[in-house]
């Protein structure tokens, strides 16, 4: 065990363990989209987990560094935040977001992640950006929304666990990026037994097809 200082706050931690997990399990609420802790290396893509730490010159991702005996860090630094803010807003910008329509569970991570940074749900003063890519698209047994998909990889580093080879993975390339699907003879039903990349999405990106009827139907009232 090791012992930290967190925004004042002493914590006695185990030492394998990384800030951002040691800080969440100590119900402290650092930014993350990405972290999975089966990963055994840090995705580190959301930019969001930013903290301060004593004796760095720069903020540095709390995902990627380890718990050490004296280490203090600061959680909310105006630095910290600037950095937070500018990484969600730019994520906003390429992610549509209608809390009416989200079949997401209320509030959704992202609503959680806006309110305790401090900024709205739209990317203001960045436009939004549209990129041309399909409203959904078919992976057998589930749908997959692009424009929702904030790229965190959960999904694909969870197929890969499960099934021992990636059903799916990303393609394309910058702001064109989508996870895509590959399938060989009977995944598909593999899939529709197994639904643990629609668990592990934070944002609703994959969904079941009866859940995806649903979310059309709410759409089209709505619209």
């Amino acid at each position: 065990m090791v012992k930290i200082t967190v925004d004042g706050k002493k914590l006695e931690t185990e030492e394998h363990l990384t800030v951002l997990e040691a800080c969440l399990q100590n119900g402290i609420f650092i930014p993350n989209l990405c972290f999975l802790k089966t990963r055994p290396h840090p995705h580190a893509s959301c930019r969001l987990c930013f903290v301060s730490i004593e004796g760095y010159d720069r903020p540095i991702t709390a995902c990627t560094e380890r718990v050490r005996d004296g280490l203090v860090v600061k959680t909310d630094t105006p630095e910290v935040r600037a950095l937070q803010r500018s990484a969600f807003k730019l994520l906003m910008s390429l992610h549509p977001c209608n809390a009416k329509l989200c079949p997401t569970e209320k509030p959704c991570l992202l609503m959680r992640i806006a309110k305790h940074i401090g900024v709205g749900i739209n990317p203001k003063p960045l436009e939004r950006i549209n990129r041309g890519l399909p409203d959904f698209v078919d992976f057998g047994s589930l749908y997959y929304v692009p424009n929702r998909c904030v790229l965190c990889a959960r999904c694909i580093h969870t197929c890969r666990s499960i099934n021992k080879r990636p059903l799916l993975t990303f393609a394309k390339r910058g702001i064109m990026t989508m996870v895509a699907y590959f399938s060989s003879g009977n995944d598909s039903e593999v899939c529709s037994n197994c639904n643990a990349c629609v668990d592990i999405c934070p944002v609703a990106a994959l969904l079941p097809k009866s859940a995806f009827i649903n979310f059309l139907e709410a759409k089209e009232t709505h619209a």
